[in-house]
C-alpha cells in the first residue's frame, strides 16, 4: 500500500473516533514512515525535522490567544453583546433576524478581506472571534456554520481572485507550475479557468446556511467567563481595544510577523492600564493556553507532512493514478482530483500540493485531450481540494482557534467534518464538471 494513502487514512480514522489529532497525527507519519521504508529511526528523523516548520505559527497564536484574552479584558466582548442584544430589542435573543446576519457577514466580510484587502490570512480569528462567542451563544448561531462561513473565506478568494495570496496561488504558483509543465499559459485567464469551481465553493457555502440553520444551545457560563464580561468597561477601554488591535493588523502587515504584531497589542493594553501589570502575567498565561492544542496540532502537521515527504511515495501515488486512467478523460479527471484531495488532506497546503502534482498531471491532461484552460482548472482545483476538510490544514485549524476558546467547539466533528462535507463534495462535482467543459 501507497505510504501517504496508509498514513493519510490512520490519521483520518483515529482523528474520527475522537483520538486527538496531536496523536493522530504522530501515529499517521510513523505508520507512513514505516510504510515508506524509512523505518523508526528515519520516521522520527524526519518528523523532528518538520517540527521546527510550525513552530513560527503555534508561536504565534500563542501570543494572539494571550491578545485575545487581553481584549475580552477590555470589556469588548460585553460591549458587542450589548450592542447586539440592544439591536435586537431584547436581553437573551434567541437569534435570527438581521443581527444574526448582520454577524455572519462580518466574519464572512472579514474572512474574504483577510485574503486579499488586508493578507493576514489567518490571524484574524483568535482576536476577532472570542470576543463575539458570547454574542453567537446567545443567539444560538451553530457554531459549524460559522466554521463553514470563515472556511469559505480562507479558501474561495485565493482560488478565484488574482490578489493578495490569490496571486501567490493562482500566478505565482498555479500557472507557472502548469507553463513550466510544458503548456502555455499565454492569454489565459485564470479566473475563467476557476470560476466553475468557485460557484462549487458557494454551493457548498448556500448548503451550509440550511444545514445548520437550526439553533444550538452553548453554555454562556463558560463564554463568560473566557470573555470576563462581567468587566465593566467605558470608552477609554474600548478605545484602547481598538488601538491595539488596530496596531496589530498594522505591524503585522508591516513586519509581515503575526508575533511581533500580537505582542504590541498586548503592550499596548498593558501600557495603558486596561491589563494591569500584576495580572499581565497570568493573563497572558491564560491566552496562551487557550492556543496550546491549535498551536501543538500546527507542530506535529509539519511533522507529518514532512515525514511524507521525505518517504517520496507522495509522487509514486501520482504516478500511478496516471495508470488507472487510461484513455479516458472523465475518469482521468476525477482521479486527478481525488488524488490531489488525498494529498491536500495529507500536507495540509494547497499551495505545496500544487507544484507536487502539477509535474504529473499537466502532461497527462495534455495526452488526454484536456484544453489549457481546463488543465489550469483541473490542477488548480485539485490543489485546493481538502483545503477545507484536512486536520492540518490553517482553513480548519484558524476557525477551531477562535471558536474552540471556551471548549464548547470540537475541531474534528464541528469544524473538519462539516467543512470536509460541504465544500470538498461540491468542489470534487464542479472541478470535474469544469474539467469536462473548457
Amino acid at each position: 500500500m501507497n505510504a501517504v494513502v496508509a498514513a493519510v487514512g490512520i490519521m483520518l480514522i483515529l482523528s474520527l473516533c475522537r483520538v486527538h489529532v496531536v496523536v493522530a497525527l504522530i501515529a499517521g507519519a510513523m505508520a507512513g514512515g514505516l510504510i515508506g521504508g524509512l523505518g523508526i529511526e528515519g520516521s522520527l528523523a524526519a518528523f523532528n525535522k518538520g517540527l521546527g516548520g510550525g513552530a513560527t505559527v503555534a508561536l504565534s497564536y500563542a501570543l494572539l490567544g494571550a491578545f485575545a484574552v487581553a481584549i475580552g479584558k477590555s470589556g469588548l466582548a460585553h460591549a458587542l453583546a450589548d450592542k447586539a442584544l440592544a439591536l435586537v430589542g431584547k436581553q437573551g435573543a434567541q437569534g435570527g433576524g438581521a443581527v444574526k446576519w448582520m454577524m455572519i457577514g462580518l466574519l464572512l466580510a472579514v474572512a474574504v478581506s483577510s485574503q486579499n484587502i488586508l493578507p493576514i490570512h489567518i490571524a484574524f480569528i483568535p482576536l476577532l472571534v472570542p470576543p463575539l462567542l458570547f454574542v453567537l451563544s446567545k443567539m444560538k448561531i451553530d457554531r459549524r456554520l460559522i466554521a463553514c462561513v470563515l472556511a469559505f473565506g480562507l479558501i474561495t478568494p485565493y482560488m478565484f481572485l488574482p490578489v493578495g495570496f490569490g496571486n501567490i496561488f493562482l500566478n505565482e504558483i498555479l500557472l507557472a507550475n502548469v507553463a513550466k509543465s510544458g503548456v502555455d499559459v499565454t492569454g489565459i485567464k485564470v479566473t475563467q479557468a476557476m470560476l466553475i469551481p468557485a460557484i462549487g465553493m458557494l454551493a457548498g457555502l448556500l448548503i451550509a446556511f440550511y444545514s445548520y440553520r437550526k439553533p444550538r444551545e452553548y453554555d454562556l457560563v463558560r463564554v463568560e467567563q473566557l470573555e470576563k464580561t462581567t468587566v465593566t468597561y467605558s470608552p477609554l477601554t474600548l478605545l484602547v481595544a481598538a488601538v491595539a488591535v488596530a496596531a496589530a493588523f498594522v505591524i503585522q502587515l508591516w513586519l509581515d510577523s503575526m508575533i511581533l504584531g500580537a505582542l504590541a497589542g498586548f503592550v499596548i493594553f498593558s501600557v495603558s492600564g486596561v491589563v494591569r501589570w500584576r495580572e499581565a502575567d497570568d493573563l497572558f498565561t491564560d491566552g496562551m493556553k487557550m492556543m496550546a492544542m491549535i498551536g501543538f496540532i500546527m507542530i506535529a502537521a509539519a511533522g507529518f507532512a514532512e515525514v511524507m515527504r521525505e518517504t517520496g511515495e507522495v509522487k509514486l501515488l501520482v504516478d500511478a493514478s496516471t495508470q488507472w486512467i487510461g484513455d479516458s478523460k472523465a475518469v482521468g479527471a476525477l482521479l486527478m482530483l481525488l488524488v490531489g484531495l488525498l494529498v491536500t488532506i495529507g500536507i495540509g497546503s494547497s499551495f505545496s500540493t500544487v507544484p507536487i502534482i502539477g509535474a504529473i498531471f499537466v502532461p497527462l491532461g495534455v495526452e488526454l485531450g484536456f484544453s489549457p484552460l481546463a488543465i489550469v482548472s483541473l490542477v488548480g482545483t485539485a490543489g485546493a481540494l481538502g483545503d477545507g476538510g484536512s486536520p492540518a490544514s490553517d482553513s480548519t485549524l484558524g476557525p477551531t482557534a477562535g471558536l474552540n476558546a471556551d471548549g464548547q467547539h470540537n475541531h474534528i466533528w464541528d469544524t473538519v467534518v462539516p467543512t470536509f462535507l460541504h465544500y470538498n463534495l461540491p468542489l470534487l462535482a464542479f472541478g470535474w464538471l469544469a474539467a469536462m467543459t473548457l
